[in-house]
């Protein structure tokens, strides 16, 4: 079975399911967030090393699970999802018991406690990822206002943060990886949403005692204000940002390999016309004359085709350095491996921890690398459509000299 090809139409079907299904009250329930799931759950399996098979039972899940939901199933949709994940798999000739595992592992990512296998785990865990990052606080905001649009009715802020509490202290990560990765940040999410909804509590309290509040209580409602002011203190969509950028990459990345691919095609096609043109005409000029400069002409064509084909693919020497003067300027991009690979652990370790320590330098360097990636990227195309012009006009000019010297032999 390939596994790899499968989905491939897994994820084609799921860019037309999510157009079919457009809501403008889907704001968290995205195509991005599902292709981010995905992502999350590919990373958690080559960890733990995955068979092949085990991987796309991982993957298949993550991309069926909330299908069923897209649907306007609100409240046990995982049975839509598995109905749903068990017709298209049959369709493109999926094996029953990987059809019966995807299904199965549907049916266990809001039930943990049954969660027995790796592949299991693996996918409750990435879908409850975000739970533990940057993006929980964003993602609570844009899920709270899908499901007050999808239901028709207003979610009052104490209710929903009650909610959110409770689902934040029966949640447990299931596997050891998420657990180290994820533990801490979502126990200060829980931390922070205790502390408001108890500041909540206070100010309504506070509004029905008497106006000759104790001093106490003013300290308290002091403290509180302050922490609200500092948790508000920054309202960019983390998940959201981070979302992009991961897409963004891996989306350059495929272009890339697309350009290779278009270069390696042209390298091999003029090299096998070079080899024939070597092999069979120029031994035989001497008694064809009037075939040199076509042939000169086709030569010429393939030579220069191959250049700008491998101008195209040509790695770029870089030095490989940077100074602790760029990273304090924050002029370095530390995730570009040009500018590292000859520098030491010790140096580059600390340039990364500075990095990872401020935010602005992260986001600097992210934004670095993407621009450069498309800059590579232009360039790289643009040495491609000189090679592919080259060789469409030259090949035709060459079967009209042959032609023409054919033509002018014979009469």
């Amino acid at each position: 079975m390939n596994y790899n090809k499968l989905l491939k139409k897994i994820e084609e079907h799921f860019i037309a399911f999510y157009k079919q299904h457009a809501d403008q009250r889907l704001l968290f329930h995205t195509y991005l967030e599902a292709k981010e799931v995905v992502c999350i759950a590919e990373k958690i399996s080559r960890h733990y090393k995955l068979d092949e098979r085990s991987s796309f039972i991982v993957c298949a899940t993550a991309w069926f699970y909330k299908a069923g939901y897209l649907t306007g199933i609100l409240e046990a949709y995982e049975t839509k999802s598995a109905e749903l994940a068990e017709r298209f798999l049959k369709s493109n000739g999926a094996p029953e018991a990987d059809i019966d595992e995807v299904k199965k592992c549907i049916s266990t990512v809001r039930k943990p406690g049954s969660a027995d296998t790796l592949p299991e785990k693996i996918i409750r865990d990435a879908n409850t990822f975000w739970l533990g990052t940057d993006g929980f606080k964003e993602g609570q905001k844009l899920l709270k206002k899908e499901l007050e649009g999808l239901r028709s009715t207003k979610i009052g802020g104490h209710e929903w943060r009650a909610e959110t509490i409770k689902m934040l202290e029966e949640h447990t990560y299931l596997t050891d990886y998420c657990t180290s990765l994820l533990k801490r940040a979502k126990e200060e999410h829980l931390v922070r949403l205790k502390n408001k909804q108890a500041g909540k509590v206070f100010l309504a309290n506070s509004n029905i005692a008497e106006t000759n509040d104790t001093q106490p209580e003013s300290t308290e409602l002091d403290n509180y204000t302050k922490n609200k002011r500092a948790s508000n203190a920054d309202k960019r969509p983390t998940r959201g940002i981070e979302t992009m950028f991961r897409i963004t990459s891996s989306n350059s990345q495929k272009i890339s390999m697309m350009a290779d691919n278009k270069a390696h095609i042209m390298i091999s096609v003029n090299s096998i016309i070079i080899s024939v043109i070597l092999g069979l005409i120029l031994g035989k000029l001497d008694e064809n004359s009037h075939l040199i400069i076509p042939t000169v002409i086709l030569l010429a064509t393939n030579v220069a085709t191959i250049i700008y084909a491998i101008l195209a693919t040509r790695p770029k020497a870089t030095k490989g350095v940077f100074t602790p003067e760029q990273v304090e300027n924050k002029s370095v991009n530390l995730l570009f491996y040009g500018s590292i690979y000859n520098m030491d652990l010790g140096s580059y370790d600390d340039g990364m921890r500075k990095m990872m320590d401020d935010r602005s330098f992260l986001y600097g360097s992210l934004i670095k690398d993407t621009y450069w990636q498309g800059r590579v990227l232009g360039h790289k195309y643009k040495l491609l459509r000189v090679s592919y012009s080259v060789f469409m006009y030259g090949i035709v000019v060459s079967v009209i000299a042959y032609t023409v010297a054919a033509l002018i032999h014979v009469y």
